[in-house]
Order: C-alpha cells, then sequence, then structure tokens
C-alpha cells in the first residue's frame, strides 16, 4: 500500500487494489492510520487481509512453555525473571516425549501450530539435543513447529534449520525509543540480531509485541514500523494485551483500551499484509465481541489451551463456542502465503 497521508476520504477498497509490499514506513503515515476513524480503519485493513486470507480462517495454535522461571532477564512484565518475587519456582526442561505427548493432545484439539518456550535468556549447547528432538517428534505429527529460546548464536540457528523448525519467536515487545523502560539486560539490536539471523537461515520469524506496558500511541506505531522495515515482514506478528503480574514492575498497569488494541491489529494487518497476525496473550481478558473486533481488523490466529505458559487462556469450550459463532473455521497448516 502506498500511503503517504492516510486520510479517512480515502477509498478503501482502490487503497487496497493498489497495496504492495512496502518496508518503508515513516512515523507519521502509521500514526496518521491509527488516527483514522474506526470504522475506516476496519474496512481498509479487513479489505486488505480478504486480498492474502480467507477472511473466516483462523490458525489454532498451542503454546507449552517447555522450561518454566529461572530467567535471568529483567523484562518488567515477566513472571519468569529471577529479578522478581512472583512465586513461580523455577523448572527444569521437560522430558522429549512429554513434549510430543503435549503436541499430540493439542492436535487432537485441533491445533495446527504447536509452539514450544524457554525461559532462558538463551540455550546452552547441552539443551540443543533435546531441543532438535523435541522440534522433530512435533514435525512428525504433521504440526507445525514454533520455538521461543532467548537470544540465538549462528551455530545454534543452524541447527534448529536443520532439524526443521519451520518458526521462532522473538519479540521486540515495544518501540526501540520505550524498550529500556521496559528491558536492561539485553538491547533492542540484540533482538533485531536474533530476528536476522533466523531469517537469514530460513525460518520463518515470529515477531511482535505488547501492548498495555505503559507505552504511548507512537511507541505502538514505532513497534510496528520496526516490524514492518524489516528486510521481510515477519511470517507472524502476536499482538500481546499485558496481562499484570504481582510482583513485577508492571503489576499494577492498567489494562490497555479495547478499541485501541483493535487499532492495533488493524493497522499492523494493513502494514504486513501476508503476515498471520495473531492475537497471543490478553484472551482471557477479552469479551468475545472484542475478539471478534480483532478478526475483523485482520487478526487470524490465537492460541488455544487454557494455560498460556505461565497465565490463563479461555478454556477450549469457550474457544469452539466462540468460532461456531462467528462462523470461523480453522486454518489449515502452512497456509501462511509469506511462508518461506
Amino acid at each position: 500500500m502506498n500511503i503517504q497521508t492516510p486520510v479517512s476520504e480515502q477509498s478503501a477498497p482502490q487503497s487496497a487494489r493498489n497495496a504492495s509490499i512496502r518496508h518503508d514506513w515513516s512515523r507519521v503515515e502509521i500514526e496518521a492510520l491509527f488516527a483514522l476513524p474506526f470504522n475506516d480503519l476496519i474496512f481498509q485493513a479487513q479489505t486488505v487481509h480478504r486480498e492474502w486470507f480467507d477472511p473466516n480462517e483462523v490458525q489454532k495454535s498451542t503454546l507449552l512453555s517447555i522450561k518454566t522461571g529461572g530467567c535471568a532477564e529483567d523484562c518488567a512484565y515477566c513472571s519468569q525473571s529471577s529479578k522478581y518475587d512472583t512465586g513461580l519456582s523455577a523448572s527444569k526442561m521437560m522430558e522429549v516425549q512429554k513434549v510430543i505427548a503435549g503436541a499430540r493432545r493439542a492436535k487432537e484439539a485441533g491445533s495446527s501450530r504447536f509452539c514450544m518456550g524457554a525461559g532462558w535468556r538463551e540455550p546452552k549447547d547441552r539443551d540443543m539435543n533435546a531441543i532438535v528432538a523435541m522440534i522433530e517428534g512435533v514435525r512428525a505429527l504433521g504440526m507445525e513447529t514454533c520455538m521461543t529460546l532467548g537470544m540465538l548464536s549462528p551455530e545454534q540457528t543452524i541447527r534448529l534449520k536443520d532439524a526443521g523448525l519451520d518458526y521462532y519467536n522473538h519479540n521486540v515487545d515495544t518501540s526501540e525509543e520505550f524498550y529500556p523502560s521496559i528491558i536492561t539486560t539485553r538491547t533492542y539490536q540484540d533482538r533485531i540480531d536474533t530476528l536476522e539471523r533466523v531469517r537469514e537461515a530460513g525460518i520463518n520469524v515470529c515477531s511482535g509485541g505488547i501492548l498495555g506496558l505503559g507505552e504511548e500511541r507512537s511507541d505502538r506505531a514505532g513497534m510496528l514500523m520496526t516490524l514492518a522495515n524489516l528486510t521481510e515482514h515477519p511470517q507472524s506478528v502476536p499482538i500481546n494485551m499485558l496481562i499484570p503480574i504481582e510482583g513485577t514492575p508492571l503489576g499494577d498497569n492498567a489494562q490497555i483500551d479495547a478499541i485501541e488494541f483493535v487499532r492495533t491489529i488493524a493497522v499492523a494487518r494493513i502494514m504486513m499484509p501476508k503476515s498471520i497476525v495473531r492475537l497471543s496473550a490478553g484472551r482471557e481478558w477479552m469479551s468475545d465481541e472484542t475478539q471478534a473486533l480483532c478478526f475483523l481488523a485482520g487478526a487470524n490466529s490465537i492460541f488455544m489451551g487454557e494455560e498460556l505458559l505461565t497465565t490463563k487462556n479461555p478454556a477450549l469450550e469457550k474457544d469452539e463456542k466462540m468460532f461456531e459463532t462467528l462462523g470461523l473455521k480453522p486454518m489449515p497448516a502452512h497456509s501462511c502465503p509469506s511462508e518461506v
């Protein structure tokens, strides 16, 4: 899309017909999108969405914590940081067969992607054999695989690629300017370097952010600008709503406005037309109506299962009912048009 100064009088269908994949977004352009009247923004995002995806398909994913707690990072939102007293005890990495059994249950419940997360700053080389076995075991079930393990060395990245890893998640969290207020143990550039290393290895990138950290709208625009101006758009873009965790510095943060959250989904869809945009953490606090607006704005992926790493997620039965009410159907595996 070649928008210079988005205004409400623009024809959304015409804008969508002229859509192109861009990597040169400016903060001014993005903030202008955020400022559009809500109906115009949603119409434009839904029109772009329909160019690349079936609007009634939503990917079902499952996220399992394969190693919980004890992380050396100081992410101000995270219950797994060893810097904060959140009542969460550190655990060892799960056994490979237990992880694969969890993936099998997730597939039986309808998930097509299985994501595995570890509370690490970076994995140790001694852990890589087990991680490789997990990837290979989940792939053997016919599911997409995703890992989030923190920063990676070049050698570890190649091992993940050789194991057949489909996606690697490494969120930028927020804008580069606001980032130091949230994390001091890892730089913004560290995150970008990891994303580039993953992309260069030929693994699909999964990267997004968190809303409700205390950031301004300009920071949400900055986060999306970082992602959309990468050499390639992330194939998956998870948008999280902060779940305040008691004991963390952000434990008392107020919940972000639901309409502002939907606006962010819509702007992400317009800027990264071919990417999967996922509703991630925070759905337990969203009404079905808010989630329906997110789907209308271009979100087309959710995490299933009653636990999301260390926080609550809607019950499977509740999500099944929502899918039925909205006439949604599961997205088949490997349906992302930008997947490598």
